[in-house]
C-alpha cells in the first residue's frame, strides 16, 4: 500500500526544465546501492528507473504500484526515463499505460525537452514513432510546420527548425523556462489586478496576430492555460499550435473528423467544434473568455 504523503525523487535533475539547483542535490543519495525497502513503492518506481532495472520495475507495476505514481515535484517515472534517455525504459512504461503528457510542476513532461541548438537551449517537442505509419499524424506534422514557419509576434512563441528526415520527428521552439500559465496561476493563486490585466492583453495580442495573419486568419483552437508559457521577463507568448486551422478561402471552416483532446482540455472547447459545426475565429474568443476568467479569480 502506497503512502498518501508524497516523498521527494532525489537523484539528480530528473526534470527537463528544473532548475539546475533545484530540490536535493546528488550528494544526499547515491545510486545504484539498491533502494531501500521502506520507502512508498511509487518511489522505488522512480529509483529503478533512474538505474533501468525493468525487472525490478516488473515486479513492483506487477504488485500493484501505479505506472503513474508522482513524487511531490510532480514528476513521474516516465519522465525520469525521458530525462536519462532511456529508450527501452520509456517503451515499457507506455506499454504499462503511462500517461505521456504528465506535467511535472516545472512544465515538462514526457515529449517535450530542453536541448542546446547552435549554443543556446531550445525547447524540443518530439513525435512518435507512429507518425511514420499513420496518414493524420503526418499530415498534422506538416500542418503545424506551414504554420510556424509564418509566424512572427513577441506574444507567439518563436518557431526555430524541425527534423523531419530522421526518427523520432522533432519541432524546435525557443525555450521559454518559466513554464505554463496553469502552472503559474496554481502556484501563484489570485492576481494583482494589474497583473491579470497584463496577462490578459499578451494572450489577446498574441491571437490577434494569428487571426490578423495575412493571406489566411490563422484559428489556434486549441487555447488553454497549458498552452500559454511565460518567458523570462513574464511575458505571457501563445504555443502549441498542433490543432490550428488556416482560413483559405471561406470565412468558416469544419472538422473533418472528431477531435481527440484531453479530458480535462474540453471545458475550453467553444459549443460549435463540439458539436462538428461550421466555425471562425470566434471559437478562440471563447476559450480566451474561459482563461481571462482564471487569471481574475483565484480558483485556476
Amino acid at each position: 500500500m502506497e503512502s498518501k504523503s508524497q516523498s521527494r525523487f532525489p537523484l539528480g535533475r530528473q526534470s527537463s526544465l528544473a532548475p539546475e539547483k533545484d530540490g536535493v542535490s546528488d550528494d544526499s543519495v547515491t545510486a545504484g546501492h539498491g533502494v531501500d525497502e521502506g520507502i512508498d513503492s511509487g518511489l522505488r518506481l522512480m529509483y529503478m528507473t533512474n538505474d533501468g532495472d525493468l525487472e525490478g520495475m516488473e515486479e513492483l507495476l506487477d504488485s500493484g504500484t501505479s505506472v503513474n505514481y508522482k513524487d511531490i515535484d510532480g514528476r513521474t517515472a516516465l519522465h525520469i526515463a525521458a530525462c536519462q534517455g532511456y529508450a527501452d525504459v520509456v517503451d515499457f512504461l507506455l506499454k504499462n499505460g503511462a500517461h505521456v503528457d504528465a506535467m511535472d510542476r516545472w512544465g515538462s513532461t514526457g515529449t517535450y525537452c530542453v536541448a542546446l541548438w547552435r549554443g543556446t537551449e531550445v525547447a524540443v517537442k518530439k513525435l512518435g514513432e507512429e507518425l511514420f505509419t499513420d496518414e493524420d499524424k503526418v499530415k498534422a506534422f506538416g500542418d503545424e510546420l506551414a504554420l510556424l514557419q509564418k509566424i512572427r509576434h513577441p506574444n507567439v512563441v518563436q518557431f526555430l527548425g524541425a527534423v523531419t528526415q530522421s526518427s523520432p520527428m522533432m519541432i524546435i521552439t525557443e525555450y521559454l523556462p518559466k513554464g505554463d500559465l496553469r502552472a503559474f496561476l496554481k502556484r501563484k493563486g489570485a492576481l494583482k489586478p494589474i497583473t491579470a490585466v497584463k496577462f490578459a492583453l499578451d494572450i489577446a495580442r498574441g491571437i490577434n496576430y494569428l487571426h490578423e495573419h495575412k493571406p489566411e486568419a490563422i484559428i489556434h483552437r486549441d487555447l488553454e492555460p497549458e498552452n500559454i508559457l511565460r518567458d523570462d521577463s513574464g511575458l505571457l507568448k501563445v504555443a502549441d499550435f498542433g490543432l490550428s486551422k488556416l482560413m483559405k478561402f471561406t470565412k468558416t471552416v469544419k472538422e473533418d473528423r472528431p477531435l481527440a483532446r484531453q479530458e480535462d482540455s474540453w471545458r475550453y472547447v467553444a459549443p460549435e467544434v463540439l458539436k462538428h459545426e461550421e466555425y471562425d475565429t470566434k471559437v478562440d474568443v471563447f476559450s480566451f473568455a474561459l482563461i481571462l476568467q482564471e487569471v481574475s479569480s483565484s480558483n485556476s
